[in-house]
C-alpha cells in the first residue's frame, strides 16, 4: 500500500541527497518546481557554511558541553578503572558517591583538587604509544591489501558519490587472528610479541596518547576542510570552534584512504571488540577463575560487532557518514570516547569481579544476543526494502510504505532533480520509526548488567545511559532532517508510525 500527495517538497538543508534512514530513493526529471526563494536561500546557507549547524552543535546544548568536558572525563574514567585505582581506592569505584559524599562535604576544594589531580595523572607511556600505533598500523595495512567488492555510498547534493571496498568482514576475522596469533596465547605460545591482556595493560595510557593525537588529528581535519578539501562537501561555518568541533568536510581523504571509515571502523569498532577479549584474559590471570559475568559480555559485545562489520555498508550510509562532517564530534568520539566509555563496562569487571552464577550470567547473555539478532534484522529488513525498491515481502505481507517526493538543487549549477524515497511503514519499521534502538539498547544494558551494579555501583551503567541519550537524541534529529526534506509526507508516514523508537512510550 502506498500513500502520496504529489506535492513536491522543499530541498534538503543538508550537504547531502541520501535518503531518510528507511527509504529507497530513485530520480527522474524535476517537475513543479519550488518557490526560488527557498531554493536560493537553502544554497546560500550551503555556500556560507552555516548548513551544517542545523543538525548537531547548535541546538544541542547538553551535546556541546558533554563535548567540552569529554577529553577530561575519558582520562577519569580511565583512571577509574586502572589498577592504580583498585590498589590506592579499593571501594571509592564501587562506592563513588557515598565514598566521596563525606570527603567532598568537608573539604570542597580537596574534593575537586583531588578529581583533577586523578584525571591529570593519566598521561601517555611508551608501550600504550607503541602498541596504540602498532594497533593503527595493522589496520592500516589491512585496509591497503584485504579484497572486496567496491560498493558505493549516496550521493551527496554536489555529486560526489563515495566508493569503499565491502570487506569489513574479512578485516574482522584476520585482525583477530592477527590479535590471537601475536600474543603470548598464539603458536608461538610463550614466545609471543605481547601478552593477551595487552590492552587492559596500557589502556590509560593509550587512552592519554588517543586523546592528544585526536585533538590534533581534528585541527588537521579542519584546515584540509577549509584549505583542501577531497570533495565539494565542504565549508566553514564562519566560527573556527563550531568548525573544529563539528567539521569543514563530509568526506575526507588522504592518498586514497577514507579517514572516516578507517577511524570510525577499522581502529574504533576493532579496538572494542578485542577489548573485551583482552580485559576477560587479564580478569583470569588476576583472579585465578573466570568472571562469568565478564565473559559473557566480551562474547555478546564480540558478537554484536561482528554483526556492524557485516553492516559496515549499512553503517556507510547512515548519519554518521552521509550527514555528520568529519570534526571532533565524530572523530574525536570515535578515536578515544569509543575506548573509554564503551568499553568501560567490561574494563570495570577486570579489577571488580561481577560475581554473577553461570546460569544468571548466560540468562542476561542471552537477553543480550536477543537485542543484536533483532537489531541485526530490522537494519536486514531495511537494507531489502532499499535494494528491492518496495518489491520484497515484509513479515510475509507487501510493505506499506509512503512514496515521498523532494527535490534537490545542483549549487554548481542550478539544476533541479526530483528525487523519490520509499519510506517503509512495516515489519520493524511499522512498529517505530527506529525500532532498532529498542534492540540496541537491550543488548548495551544487558552488557552493563552483566557487570553487576548491583553489588558494583552505578559506574558500570555510564555506557547504557550515555547510549540511550545518543540514540533518542539521534532519533530527534533524524526526524527534524526528514520532516525538514520530505515535509507533508513524511507527516503522513508519522501518522502511519506515531512512536519514535518505543510503542506507546516514544
Amino acid at each position: 500500500m502506498t500513500a502520496s500527495t504529489g506535492v513536491r517538497q522543499r530541498p534538503a538543508a543538508k550537504a547531502s541527497a541520501a535518503t531518510a534512514a528507511n527509504g529507497a530513493s530513485s530520480d527522474k526529471p524535476a517537475a513543479n518546481p519550488s518557490a526560488a526563494s527557498e531554493e536560493k536561500k537553502q544554497a546560500d546557507k550551503y555556500d556560507e557554511g552555516t548548513n551544517f549547524v542545523e543538525a548537531g552543535i547548535e541546538d544541542n546544548a547538553f551535546l556541546f558541553a558533554l563535548i567540552v568536558a569529554a577529553p577530561f572525563l575519558s582520562l577519569l574514567l580511565a583512571y577509574l578503572t586502572s589498577e592504580e585505582m583498585a590498589t590506592s581506592y579499593p571501594d571509592l569505584a564501587t562506592r563513588p558517591f557515598t565514598g566521596m559524599l563525606a570527603g567532598c562535604t568537608s573539604d570542597p576544594a580537596g574534593c575537586v583538587s583531588g578529581v583533577l589531580s586523578a584525571g591529570m595523572s593519566v598521561v601517555p607511556t611508551p608501550d600504550a604509544i607503541k602498541f596504540v600505533l602498532s594497533f593503527m598500523g595493522v589496520a592500516l595495512v589491512l585496509e591497503r591489501v584485504l579484497p572486496g567488492k567496491v560498493e558505493s555510498g549516496p550521493e551527496t547534493l554536489t555529486g560526489h558519490v563515495p566508493k569503499y571496498v565491502d570487506n569489513g568482514v574479512l578485516h574482522c576475522v584476520v585482525y583477530t587472528l592477527l590479535f590471537w596469533a601475536g600474543s603470548n596465547l598464539g603458536p608461538l605460545e610463550g614466545e609471543g610479541l605481547y601478552d593477551f591482556g595487552i590492552i587492559y595493560d596500557v589502556f590509560p595510557g593509550s587512552v592519554a596518547f588517543l586523546n592528544i593525537f585526536g585533538l590534533l588529528f581534528c585541527v588537521f581535519l579542519t584546515l584540509k576542510g577549509l584549505y583542501s578539501p577531497s570533495t565539494e562537501d565542504s565549508g566553514s561555518s564562519g566560527s573556527w570552534v563550531k568548525d573544529y568541533l563539528w567539521g569543514t568536510e563530509l568526506y575526507p581523504r588522504v592518498l586514497g584512504l577514507d579517514l572516516k571509515r578507517f577511524v570510525n571502523c577499522r581502529f574504533s569498532m576493532t579496538y572494542w571488540q578485542l577489548a573485551g577479549l583482552s580485559f576477560c584474559y587479564r580478569s583470569y590471570t588476576l583472579h585465578g577463575s573466570i568472571d562469568y559475568g565478564l565473559a559473557f559480555s566480551a562474547l555478546s559485545q564480540y558478537l554484536y560487532l561482528f554483526k556492524f562489520f557485516l553492516w559496515e555498508m549499512g553503517y556507510m550510509r547512515s548519519i554518521d557518514i552521509i550527514v555528520d562532517r568529519a570534526g571532533f564530534e565524530i572523530q574525536w568520539g570515535c578515536l578515544v570516547w569509543v575506548p573509554a566509555v564503551y568499553t568501560l563496562h567490561s574494563r570495570f569487571l577486570v579489577q571488580y569481579p561481577s560475581g554473577w552464577s553461570p546460569p544468571a550470567a548466560a540468562g542476561l547473555f542471552v537477553l543480550s544476543i536477543l537485542g543484536v539478532l533483532l537489531n541485526y534484522l530490522a537494519d536486514r529488513e531495511r537494507d531489502v526494502f532499499r535494494a528491492t525498491k518496495g518489491e520484497a515481502l515484509v513479515w510475509g505481507k507487501k510493505p506499506q510504505f509512503i512514496e515521498a517526493t523532494y527535490e534537490v538543487v545542483d549549487r554548481r549549477t542550478g539544476k533541479k532533480t526530483q528525487k523519490t524515497s520509499l519510506l517503509l511503514a512495516s515489519g520493524f519499521w511499522g512498529v517505530a520509526r527506529h525500532f532498532q534502538y529498542f534492540f540496541e539498547l537491550t543488548a548495551a544494558w544487558s552488557w552493563c548488567l552483566l557487570a553487576n551494579p548491583f553489588e558494583n555501583g552505578v559506574i558500570p551503567l555510564f555506557y547504557a545511559a550515555f547510549l540511550t541519550y545518543l540514540l533518542i537524541d539521534r532519533a530527534e534529529r533524524d526526524s527534524k532532517k526528514c520532516h525538514l526534506k520530505y515535509g507533508k509526507y513524511y507527516e503522513e508516514y508519522c501518522k502511519l508510525v506515531p512512536y519514535k523508537i518505543l510503542p506507546g512510550l516514544y
